[in-house]
Order: C-alpha cells, then structure tokens, then sequence
C-alpha cells in the first residue's frame, strides 16, 4: 500500500533524526562553520545496538534490544538519559544524544551528549521483570558508561530505582561503589537534593523570564500543560506558585480543561488517588492534541517529541511555547510559529534545568560532599538565568529566533572545542 504525498510528509516530518540534523545545519550555515566541523558534529561517535534475553516470571524467555548512543565528547564525558518505551527507535536516540551535547553546551557544563534506551513498554512488566532487564540492560552497556566516561541518568519511564539498579550493577562489577556513575539516584545512594524538580523548576525559570522579556504579569498568564509526568506535573506546580494560572493538563490518553483554572495540588491529589485525570471534578476532560490549541497565554509541551507540526501549528493560540519536552516541535511548525511571531523557548534550554542539577549532582559525588535544596536550587537559577540572558541577547544581535539563538552559542562552544583539540590521530 503506497503512501500519499501528505503521509509521507509527515512521516519525514516526524523523524527527529532528520529535524535534529536540520536545525544543526542551519545554525552551522549562520555561524558559517568549516566545513569539516560540520562533518564531525552533524554525525554521532558512538550508536552501541545490543539485543539481549532475559528470564521473565513465568520462566520464558524474551528477548530485548537496547541503544546507547554517544553524539559528541569533546568538552567532557557523555551525559544523556536512558527510556523505555515502545517506540525508542535508533533514530529518536541519536537525535536525542545531539540535543543532549547542544543541551550541556548551552548552559555551559562541561558535559557531551549521550541517550540511551529499550524498546519495552514498561507498564507491560513486573518490579521484578524490569529490575532483571535494567541490570542486563546495564551490564551490555558497561562497557561504555563510567562516572569519567559515560553518565545515564532517567528519562522516559525511567526513575531513581532504575539508576539504583544500574549504578548497582556497575559497582558489583567493579567490586566497589560508584555512586558518581548515574545521576537522578535516589538521596540514600548518593543523589542530590532537587534533582526530581530540576527540569520543572528550570522550564518555570525560563517561563518567567521569557515573560517579563515579552513585558506579561505571570498573574494575566494562563497556561497549558501538555504531559503530567515529572516534568509537566511540576512545571504546572511551580508556574501555579509563581502566579499563573493553569487551566489544562494531559497525560498520554488525555486530559482536563478549565477555563477558570485547576488547583494543582487538588489534581496531584486526586491523580494520586484515582491513578488518573479523568473524572477529576470541576473540569472538562480535553484530548491531547486539542489542549496544544486551548485558548491559554503560555504553552508547555512536557509530553514527548513531534507534538507541534505543520498540521496544527497554525491552531496554537498561545503567544508563548516553553518547551519541557525533547524535540516537541518539528521545523516545519518553527516556520510557522516564527511568521506568527510566537516566542518559542527551545528545550535544549528551557528543561536543561535536569540536567544542570545531574551535573551537580555528579561532583558531588565525585567529591563525597552534599549542598543543601537551597543552594542547589540557587546554583541552578544562576546557571539557567545566565544561559537565557545569553540566548536572548544573541537572539537580538543576530535576529534569529530563540532556538536558533541557543543552537549557535551551542554549536560554536563545541565546535570551539573541538577545533582546539584537532583531529586524532
């Protein structure tokens, strides 16, 4: 069966892979890179494919396969999450690696980029079919991730259990700790204090700078969150506290709409008890590519990639997008957003905020020693405030849009490393 013209289109559309090597190219052809650079660094290093058994419940065997991939380490170790989800693709994780390097270049942390993933649908398995394919999962890919190499951390239904696991296996392997060998651990193994807030509190950062450059009350705000995971659901909390109002919010199957606005903490509460959102009292249900066009001020789109695209960019009634996501936003709805003057905070800056504090999190480690919330929470509003400032006045300079902005300053701070250390051998 052959496909259209407009389903081949969005199938192409939908490639992060192929949008991830795009928005490189652009901002390699503005900050005229060499054209050796652009050869180096529009191709990943490392892509590691591993399929691997393992003994479920009821003693059959299933077979998994894995990726880690590694875009770029020249300012550093590789730095990237790890997700289980049906669709990871080897594509998905390479773009995500890219974003990654661009992610830790933005806000200047002396990090490469990495990804990793299991094409599993968790959900699917139980505690202890998940602990068993985790730990295979980390022995495969031992032979690449370290604490001076190579640091997973979670990602995509993936938590703090899951590096425990991981950073667990590592460590029998090598017959001692090594706590600084994933981020995102839980407090009792070595993690840091605010790392579970960390990509929420940095998109609520750059959400309210992004306001007050754009000259809006966070009280006149009102806000769509598109994903209610970790960070969606806390971006929504901080943006609540900060003044917005929040008046929807979705999970994968869907979501709630009103216009009045949501008490977050009543929807934690009540999502907490139902194990859902529908039916929570007071509100609408709203589906999830209805809420991107919901008459709001802010857009947050926390869920995953290839949201906004050519199909419904134009339905977008909010003036501001902070993206929470990875790669929620195909080029084809930047072009659209950019003709209708939308401010667009990329997400390689505005949920760089995760991991900023991983990094944190890394040298403390590293040096066995622990900063209290406050000050973890102050370092990362230093770093990412700086980092938009950054972005926004090189936004100005050279009349780019926001993205374009932060992928030059990205490009040319690993482009500049690179260039220092030459070519090997």
């Amino acid at each position: 069966m052959s496909m259209s013209a407009t389903e081949l289109k969005q199938v192409v559309e939908a490639d992060e892979w192929r949008t991830a090597q795009s928005q490189f190219d652009d901002a390699a052809e503005i900050i005229k890179l060499e054209p050796w650079l652009r050869e180096v660094l529009r191709e990943v290093q490392r892509e590691f494919t591993c399929n691997f058994p393992v003994r479920m419940d009821d003693d059959h065997l299933r077979m998994f396969t894995g990726y880690r991939v590694q875009h770029n380490i020249n300012r550093g170790p590789a730095k990237g999450g790890i997700r289980y989800h049906p669709d990871v693709s080897l594509n998905e994780v390479k773009a995500l690696a890219m974003w990654m390097t661009w992610k830790c270049a933005v806000v200047n942390i002396p990090f490469g980029g990495a990804k990793g993933g299991i094409i599993v649908n968790p959900k699917g398995l139980s505690l202890n079919e998940l602990e068993h394919m985790t730990r295979r999962f980390a022995t495969e890919i031992s032979i690449l991730i370290g604490a001076d190499r190579d640091i997973p951390a979670p990602d995509v239904n993936t938590d703090g259990q899951t590096m425990a696991w991981i950073m667990d296996t590592l460590s029998m392997h090598l017959g001692y700790s090594v706590p600084a060998s994933v981020t995102g651990k839980p407090i009792e193994v070595g993690g840091s204090l605010g790392r579970i807030e960390a990509t929420g509190r940095g998109v609520t950062i750059c959400a309210m700078a992004a306001l007050e450059h754009l000259g809006r009350q966070p009280h006149q705000t009102r806000v769509a969150v598109q994903g209610f995971g970790n960070v969606g659901s806390i971006s929504a909390k901080l943006l609540e506290e900060a003044g917005c109002t929040v008046v929807a919010v979705s999970e994968d199957y869907g979501g709630i709409y009103n216009p009045l606005g949501l008490s977050i903490k009543r929807v934690l509460e009540y999502r907490a008890r139902e194990k859902t959102l529908n039916g929570f009292p007071g509100a609408q249900p709203i589906g999830n590519q209805e809420l991107l066009s919901v008459d709001c001020d802010l857009l947050v789109p926390a869920a995953i990639g290839n949201q906004l695209t050519s199909r419904n960019a134009r339905d977008v009634k909010a003036k501001l997008i902070v993206e929470g996501a990875n790669g929620p936003t195909t080029p084809e709805a930047d072009a659209i957003f950019r003709e209708r003057d939308i401010f667009v905070v990329p997400d390689i800056l505005a949920n760089a905020g995760g991991v900023t504090v991983s990094y944190f999190e890394w040298v403390q480690d590293l040096q066995s020693f622990f900063w209290s919330e406050h000050e973890v929470n102050q370092k990362l509003k230093a770093i990412l405030s700086r980092a938009f400032s950054e972005v926004l006045k090189t936004k100005l300079e050279k009349k780019l849009d926001m993205r374009m902005a932060a992928y030059c300053r990205a490009v040319s701070r690993v482009a500049g490393a690179t260039r220092e250390r030459g070519l090997y051998p």
